[in-house]
């Protein structure tokens, strides 16, 4: 018999995706993928070496259970630059991805009814990872005319005795939008004062694809906002460093301690030739991400250009991270009445693995990664459209 807590928990679909997609190319079909959430560029060599080293050197025992003190104060520093923000190692903690931080938080700061505001589209695990904690999920809908961005007044109509954290994802993961300063202090007016957590899922937050936009985490905004801010961040995202698995969670030292506690009893730490690639990672050379944001940029003006030649399909720009939304709400019928009927419809007829909006709550849009190359995109897109075309 299972628990009852796993029987309403959904699989990731973006893995279940892409492992259907492996699967049906591993049997000769010639399938292309734009559902990975991870960059197509390999992990930087300096960072491998360190990782070899570390192997060389014996560093394979146990460590710390919140991560070794030179990552974490690598971590700090990076913070401080990155947020002009200043913490102690007592108030961070390396955790086995970002994902892995976000559990870990929702595990020590939720008890059994208390609600958690996700604005929608949301990443497909906030919910799931709330619910395994007792937590409820409270659902708020944005629109593609606003960006995908939660306003005030929405906000306002959702607060409630139970409210105990809100998560602002910015830039986002899957609309590629950024929350403004202007933005961020109209919703932390209604927030200050609220004993209410703020969850910042910060994993995208160097990869900005518009010259205008500027990225400002909440936490900056005045030290009360800072005291309530929870920041997650990761090596995963840009780094291309998804498979090592280190993220890490800042915030209130008690917050820390409960949750090193809790990763005593899970986890312990991290793994140590894993820690120390990251270490290498904050401290080593940054001049590639650069250039990797340039060809990102490439590809988001070609798929944006490319997206508006197919008839009825409308997406918002995306200004960060490697994702668009469009929507194709336009095309649903009988034959297929919603975003998961699409998706399975693509990776039928053109041989195109997406992801389905409704994964992210949001019915009527797909999910486009652009972290592949151009020429995968265009020939995607040229399948995609073609596809299409057979529903008209």
């Amino acid at each position: 018999m299972l628990a009852e807590r796993i029987k309403t928990i959904p699989p990731s679909p973006t893995l279940t995706i892409n492992a259907k997609a492996k699967t049906m190319r591993a049997s000769g079909i010639d399938v292309f993928s734009l559902a990975a959430g991870e960059l197509d560029f390999d992990t930087p060599q300096y960072i491998k070496e360190a990782a070899i080293q570390a192997v060389k050197d014996g560093f394979t025992k146990y460590t710390p259970v919140d991560g070794i003190l030179e990552l974490k104060e690598a971590v700090c520093k990076f913070i401080e630059t990155e947020y002009k923000l200043n913490y102690s190692p007592q108030e961070t903690i390396i955790c086995c991805g970002g994902k892995h931080a976000l559990y870990n938080l929702f595990q020590v700061i939720l008890n059994p009814g208390d609600e958690v505001i996700i604005p929608a589209p949301y990443w497909v695990s906030y919910p799931p990872m709330v619910m395994l904690a007792g937590g409820k999920p409270i659902i708020v809908d944005t629109e593609e005319k606003d960006g995908f961005k939660l306003r005030p007044e929405v906000l306002k109509k959702h607060l409630g005795p139970w409210t105990k954290a809100i998560i602002l994802n910015s830039p986002s993961n899957p609309t590629g939008s950024v929350y403004t300063k202007k933005e961020l202090e109209a919703l932390a007016e209604i927030l200050v004062d609220k004993p209410i957590w703020i969850i910042s899922d910060d994993v995208y937050h160097k990869i900005l694809l518009k010259e205008n936009i500027k990225w400002t985490s909440i936490a900056t905004l005045s030290p009360e906002l800072k005291k309530k801010t929870l920041i997650v961040n990761a090596v995963s995202k840009t780094y291309s460093m998804t498979g090592w698995r280190i993220g890490f969670l800042i915030g209130p030292q008690d917050i820390i301690k409960a949750t090193t506690r809790l990763q005593s009893q899970s986890t312990s730490n991290p793994s140590s030739i894993a820690q120390k690639a990251a270490l290498a990672a904050l401290n080593g050379p940054q001049e590639f991400i650069l250039q990797w944001i340039k060809a990102l940029k490439e590809r988001v003006k070609y798929l944006s250009s490319f997206l508006k030649t197919i008839p009825g399909v409308t997406c918002f720009e995306p200004e960060a991270a490697f994702y668009a939304f469009p929507n194709f709400s336009s095309y649903f019928s009988p034959k297929i009445p919603n975003s998961l009927k699409l998706a399975e419809y693509l990776l039928e007829e053109a041989k195109v693995a997406v992801v389905p909006g409704i994964a992210f709550g949001k019915e009527g849009f797909i999910r486009l990664s652009f972290a592949t190359s151009l020429e995968v995109i265009e020939e995607s897109l040229n399948r995609i459209k073609t596809a299409m075309e057979k529903l008209r």
